[in-house]
């Protein structure tokens, strides 16, 4: 479409002020004239090993490097639950008591299981996943929003290109009326101040198309930037900005399918139930807890004293004695029952709710919004394309014929060319609002699967 576009924009451009060049106007041209300009389209644009916006968008999945950390935290977040099933260690204790500058010494053993009771640790592994699908949603709404930037760039980016076209072939066409006139001005036929006056229109869309170039440089940069590439990377973009052709569902289904599937609103729902699954964790540590205790000790234990054995012999009194004991230890919630916890894990699950709401809200409104610009949007380009790109190309075919006859000075035909290039360009940036509008819908009602084409 750019191609065919730009060729019929060159087409219609400055007819005025070209013709079959006669013999005798050959090599007449001045310095400035001679200098042909060559086209810059291929740097940034091939129709057939560019780069689509669908592509563009696949590629900025894989390489941005914000999506590639959001996506380590979301790593983080698995290995969180699997820590968060994990049972607690149980604890061993060792004690070996030695009696100064005595004999007595004695060996303790001891270790406790703790049992977490109240239901503390399902209440734990459920915090974490609901954490782990928040942070899920999350970084797909991150790559929804992100093919959207894309999109919209890549949009930019074509629109830029087409005025950038639509200037190169009007400075191609305004240069060989530049040779025309400076040919009759060499004859005699014309008046010096034409030349000079269809000069001043060459010099102009020369700094038009300068600025045309440095814009599609900054949006080719900006898009390098959002896909994940280097500045210095090469980049050519395929396609046109109707490629967004595929019909639309009705305002309802597009708000039933975005409030469905929308990953803003079902990070927010997860946010919601990661909070409810907060307030069960805060009031299951707050409940009885137990530990098993379990304790062997070994005492070696004498006298100074010296008393007889089974056999009548005198011997050291010396006794050496085991001991085994197990018990529970019980942490009573009887002061400290996580009432503050508790509290304000009710205070962030009313706030969860209030965000989920407006989520909800701002997303019935982001979808009214988009169709009724895409729908405006629309209606301007084919106005354009019907009622003022037609009657402009009329007006300038109008003004050239009675300049040929004399009716008309230079000057109106220079004026008529000037709005006809303001047409061209309104025409132009009707074509990217329209665009535009087609990816706002996409972005409103995208979910993480529509995005990944």
């Amino acid at each position: 479409m750019i191609k065919k576009l730009l060729i019929g924009f060159s087409l219609l451009m400055v007819q005025g002020l070209r013709g079959p060049e006669p013999a005798w106007a050959q090599g007449t041209s001045s310095k400035l004239a001679q200098q042909k300009p060559e086209s810059s389209l291929s740097r940034y644009y091939d129709p057939n090993a560019g780069l689509s916006a669908d592509e563009a968008v696949a590629y900025a999945l894989l390489h941005n490097g914000e999506l590639a950390a959001l996506r380590h935290e979301v790593e983080a977040t698995r290995g969180l639950v699997q820590q968060a099933s994990l049972r607690p260690n149980p604890q061993l204790e060792i004690e070996r008591k030695e009696q100064i500058n005595g004999s007595d010494n004695g060996t303790m053993v001891g270790a406790m299981l703790p049992l977490e009771l109240g239901g503390r640790r399902s209440s734990r592994i459920l915090v974490a996943r609901r954490e782990s699908e928040m942070k899920q949603s999350l970084l797909a709404d991150r790559e929804r929003l992100l093919a959207a930037e894309v999109r919209a760039k890549f949009g930019e980016a074509l629109g830029e290109l087409l005025k950038l076209g639509f200037t190169e072939d009007l400075l191609l066409t305004t240069d060989e009326g530049y040779r025309l006139v400076a040919a009759r001005v060499t004859e005699g036929r014309t008046a010096p101040l034409e030349q000079n006056m269809v000069l001043v229109e060459v010099n102009r869309i020369r700094s038009m198309r300068e600025s045309n170039e440095g814009n599609v440089e900054v949006a080719m940069l900006e898009l390098r930037n959002l896909v994940g590439m280097h500045p210095e990377e090469p980049l050519r973009l395929r396609g046109n900005l109707d490629h967004l052709i595929e019909p639309l569902p009705s305002v309802a289904i597009s708000t039933e399918v975005a409030l469905r599937e929308r990953p803003d609103v079902q990070a927010a729902r997860a946010l919601e139930t990661l909070a409810e699954a907060r307030i069960e964790q805060a009031r299951s540590e707050g409940r009885l807890d137990a530990s098993l205790t379990g304790k062997y000790e070994l005492m070696n234990f004498g006298f100074p004293q010296r008393g007889l054995n089974s056999s009548g012999q005198l011997v050291p009194i010396q006794g050496r004695f085991h001991s085994l004991a197990v018990g529970i230890t019980l942490d009573l919630p009887v002061r400290n029952r996580n009432q503050g916890v508790v509290a304000a894990a009710v205070a962030e699950r009313a706030a969860a709710t209030q965000r989920r709401e407006f989520a909800e809200l701002t997303v019935r409104r982001e979808v009214a919004s988009a169709f009724a610009r895409h729908q405006r949007a629309a209606r301007a380009a084919e106005i354009y394309r019907v009622g003022v790109q037609g009657q402009a190309n009329a007006n300038l075919d109008v003004v050239r014929q009675t300049y040929e006859l004399g009716s008309k000075t230079l000057l109106d035909v220079i004026a008529e060319q000037r709005r006809f290039i303001e047409v061209q360009t309104g025409y132009i940036e009707a074509l990217v609002n329209t665009y535009q509008a087609r990816v706002e819908i996409k972005r409103a009602t995208a979910s993480p699967n529509a995005v990944k084409r």
